[in-house]
């Protein structure tokens, strides 16, 4: 018998950020000099006080499994984070400890959705977004965002969306790909919307401490009374301590969905990285300066790319509050030939000025969002500069 593959699986889309990190280190190993804007990973080492830890676990014996759900300490430390930081109040069992926040978001949307259950995505949207969801069989519902309002959802536009089948409101904020955040108010102008039509909210917070001058984070559930009831937040370490490979992520949410995603778990994974827990337990209780190194140097760098995205004729993009992505749009430079190639799409820009340039950037179809492209600022101001300058070359000689 020939292996047949799910229909649900075969409708998945493939990651474009992977795909095109991937084309890019294939011409980097052919030789070329590739300048790798395309992936949403730091480009520091993690920092050492966090490695030697895990070398002291290993030599500790901590190399067996933990609790389906994450070790105690863990689970304790991220809950005495979120009460410090956002004075939200969580008993360690309400948090579980996953192989990264990507794994977290599977395993929300695996207990709480049935097939035929509806998201509310707001695009642009991370690329796992809508396939995380269709994998539980629900439905995805897009819902296009406005560069006019730093493609921030609206409270109408929400309320829109809503049927009798919705059940998730899903955010990110600050947000990828655009970098936009919402305030305080606009969150609470969405979480009244929430209420009134009974939505659970999934609010995936990655990035909340890479936030630049100007602008203030909010957890989603601290912007109405009675909002962690129907929260579920979503975090880890990956952004903000540079720790992308190690492979921990965490939800915070109420306890019977918690108990579902410890059980979900035991099933799929055992456990997350017995190692990696406590590499991330040393990360948010230990020194947090190199946080604030990182993004002093992101800032220098975002007002960088800033500057260059407004002195290339046809470019522009939304307000940066938060991450280290810029969402620019290239329409006027749409629907024109390159060097003898017509170019009418934004996969097809993107994979022109890989090949032509040697810069990689990510598709905004692969967001939900035709006409843009998104840059990642998470490499060396060396390499913006040379890339920024390619894509100047690149538009000038269209």
């Amino acid at each position: 018998m020939v292996p047949t593959i799910s229909r649900i699986v075969q409708a998945l889309e493939p990651s474009a950020t992977m795909a095109m990190a991937a084309k890019a280190r294939e011409l980097k190993a052919a030789g070329r000099t590739v300048y790798d804007l395309s992936l949403g990973e730091p480009d520091f080492v993690t920092p050492q006080h966090i490695c030697q830890a895990a070398v002291e676990a290993m030599e500790a014996g901590h190399t067996h499994y933990t609790p389906a759900s994450g070790i105690p300490e863990l689970k304790k430390a991220v809950a005495e984070q979120y009460r410090a930081a956002h004075h939200l109040e969580y008993a360690p069992e309400q948090v579980v400890i996953s192989n990264g926040a990507k794994h977290a978001l599977h395993n929300v949307f695996t207990v709480l959705l049935d097939p035929g259950d509806e998201v509310i995505i707001p695009a642009p949207y991370w690329v796992s977004y809508a396939e995380l969801v269709k994998l539980t069989g629900a439905v995805p519902v897009v819902v296009q965002t406005r560069q006019e309002d730093d493609f921030k959802l609206t409270p109408g536009q929400l309320r829109g969306a809503v049927t009798e089948r919705t059940k998730i409101l899903l955010l990110c904020s600050p947000s990828n790909p655009t970098g936009s955040m919402y305030s305080p108010d606009e969150l609470g102008a969405l979480a009244d919307v929430a209420i009134e039509h009974d939505l659970l909210v999934v609010a995936d917070e990655i990035y909340e401490r890479l936030v630049y001058e100007g602008h203030r984070f909010a957890s989603f559930a601290t912007v109405r009374p009675g909002l962690q009831e129907r929260t579920i937040l979503v975090n880890g370490v990956s952004k903000t301590y540079a720790m992308t490979g190690w492979r921990i992520g965490w939800t915070l949410s109420p306890a019977n969905v918690a108990k579902a995603m410890g059980s979900l778990q035991s099933q799929q994974t055992s456990n997350p990285s017995s190692i990696g827990q406590y590499a991330a337990l040393a990360a948010i209780t230990g020194p947090q300066a190199c946080v604030d190194v990182m993004l002093a140097e992101f800032a220098r760098r975002r007002e960088f790319v800033t500057r260059r995205i407004a002195e290339i004729p046809g470019f522009s993009c939304a307000e940066i509050g938060g991450a280290f992505y810029a969402f620019i749009n290239i329409r006027e430079h749409l629907g024109r030939s390159y060097n003898g190639v017509q170019i009418d799409g934004s996969s097809q820009w993107c994979l022109q000025l890989l090949d032509q340039q040697n810069v990689a950037t990510v598709m905004g179809s692969a967001f939900g969002t035709e006409g843009y492209a998104r840059v990642s600022f998470a490499t060396s101001m060396e390499n913006l500069e040379a890339a920024f300058g390619l894509i100047e070359e690149f538009v000038a000689g269209g």
